[in-house]
């Protein structure tokens, strides 16, 4: 049974708190089972947005997990920005969690794109 987004979202900014870093709910989705977009900060001023992994990538080790992919790597926040609004227009239930660090696979499933 895979874990409702809220769980996921709190787990995930527990576990960057607890290490020091900084996270924000940017956006609250829908609690059960909202998409969940990393809006994820640099400390150089740039952005990377990690987006939920296509569901062709789930197999039977990964069947209920969330997976993300790294849709924009390092680059200028109007560029996240205009991602993040037209996702947003596309689903209004999406989550968007902000984290600062240089190191989101410590938080994150991410598969190779």
């Amino acid at each position: 049974m895979r874990l409702r987004a809220g769980i996921f979202v709190a787990a995930l900014t527990r576990r960057v708190f607890a290490d020091g870093g900084m996270a924000v709910v940017e956006r609250h989705g829908a609690e059960e089972a909202g998409a969940i977009f990393i809006r994820i900060r640099h400390r150089d001023g740039t952005e990377s947005l990690a987006a939920p992994a296509p569901q062709t990538v789930f197999d039977d080790d990964h069947p209920d997990g969330r997976l993300f992919e790294m849709r924009q790597s390092r680059v200028a926040e109007s560029e996240i920005s205009e991602t993040l609004a037209r996702e947003s227009r596309f689903d209004s239930d999406i989550w968007v969690v902000e984290i600062e660090t240089d190191t989101p696979e410590q938080y994150l499933d991410l598969v190779e794109g």
